[in-house]
């Protein structure tokens, strides 16, 4: 036993124990022992299998010098930052101390293949890298507290590392706390959790993409389910039609309604609008103006252009529903405008008149705006008997009763 002495060349002290056969424990603690390195030439006893040189002034080069048939190293309170990498393999050592040290990692456990116990508590290590972790698992009693752990992704493989032992960590919990960031200061490892998710930057852009390939996909079935591109379409051509009228003619924009009602019906159901509505309609008392396409749109006008400009001058806009209007392409073109027509103008102009019962599974996805009017509002319905034929056109006659200003 020597410590508490002024030693200050490990090299010397070893060769001072090479002659001494016998000697197996040597305790030079205490003193003021540094090793320069290779140029200093260490030769030990054979038979030294315990060393104790803490609280002196070694760094890491003191690897170089060490007895090979070491089974209890103590190194703690010394200046050692890392353990080097290729050094001579300690086979025999089972307990090693480098507490109170300056290491910022733990010290890779391959080079002992017997060591049992591991003391590095109270040094600078953050959060000790996978690698050196996984290589320490075999380690039977680990002691790491009171160390300044950063709370982060990189420390999950230290926090793996005590889950596997079943929390054999020596002095888990409450001497592994968290040091860094501040607002987890003083937080026990315990209690901090961090998914993988957050962690692992291939898995969050992987998942992120497939979260990106899934909604593109969801939504790229919405547009087609409800048929987004046709209203957006629908809508430019509403805008830009809008725009040309007035900048064309603001005057007109302004003027009064010219027709009671504008109607919208299939052309298979032409003859129905042909013999019964126009006729009870127009003529006798009460004679009604309506707008049909085939007689008041403006040659030389788009299709569209006509729709829109024969809905704005009407009253009232007559929708006849049957199996066939939700089969033609220009009835839903008219069924939208007047529903943009009806939001724009806060107005009650939509008549809905069924023809014949709409069974709802032949109503295409992109009707959900007449399943809506259908199913909010009061629609009249054709009557099969003749006698009931009086009270239809009259209530129908009432519906688009307003006075007209002269043409």
């Amino acid at each position: 036993i020597l410590r508490r002495n002024k030693f200050k060349s490990l090299s010397k002290a070893s060769l001072m124990t090479s002659h001494m056969h016998s000697l197996s424990y040597l305790d030079m603690s205490s003193n003021m022992l540094h090793h320069d390195g290779a140029e200093e030439h260490c030769q030990w006893a054979d038979s030294l299998v315990e060393l104790d040189l803490s609280s002196n002034q070694l760094t890491e080069s003191v690897f170089e010098c060490l007895p090979v048939h070491l089974k209890r190293l103590d190194l703690q309170n010394n200046q050692i930052a890392s353990v080097p990498k290729g050094i001579a393999e300690l086979k025999s050592l089972r307990e090693l101390n480098l507490a109170s040290n300056r290491l910022s990692d733990l010290p890779g456990c391959s080079s002992f293949p017997a060591l049992a116990a591991l003391n590095v508590e109270m040094n600078s290590m953050l959060a000790p890298s996978s690698d050196l972790v996984e290589s320490c698992e075999r380690v039977g009693e680990l002691e790491a507290g009171h160390n300044p752990f950063k709370c982060s992704c990189e420390l999950r493989a230290f926090l793996r590392l005590e889950r596997q032992r079943a929390g054999k960590l020596s002095g888990w919990p409450e001497a592994y706390v968290c040091q860094y960031p501040e607002d987890l200061r003083g937080t026990e490892l315990q209690d901090f959790h961090v998914s993988e998710l957050s962690c692992n930057t291939t898995l969050l852009l992987v998942t992120a993409l497939l979260v990106t390939l899934a909604l593109v996909a969801v939504v790229a079935f919405l547009c087609i389910y409800f048929d987004a591109p046709w209203y957006v379409r629908m809508t430019w051509q509403w805008t830009q039609t809008k725009r040309r009228a007035w900048h064309s003619c603001p005057k007109e924009q302004e003027a009064a309604l010219q027709f009671h009602a504008f109607i919208s019906y299939s052309a298979r159901d032409s003859l129905w609008v042909t013999n019964e509505l126009i006729p009870n309609l127009e003529k006798g008392e009460g004679c009604v103006r309506l707008c049909q396409h085939e007689r008041d749109f403006i040659p030389g006008k788009s299709i569209v252009e006509n729709i829109i400009d024969c809905i704005e001058k009407s009253y009232k806009l007559i929708f006849v529903l049957s199996p066939n209007f939700v089969q033609s392409e220009w009835c839903h073109y008219e069924l939208y405008f007047a529903h943009h027509k009806l939001f724009s103008d806060s107005s009650d102009s939509l008549i809905l008149i069924l023809l014949e019962p709409i069974p709802p599974y032949i109503i295409p996805a992109r009707y959900h705006k007449l399943k809506a009017l259908m199913a909010k509002r009061t629609y009249l319905e054709w009557p099969k008997e003749r006698s009931k034929h009086a009270l239809f056109w009259a209530n129908l006659r009432a519906a688009v009763s307003i006075n007209l200003p002269m043409a």
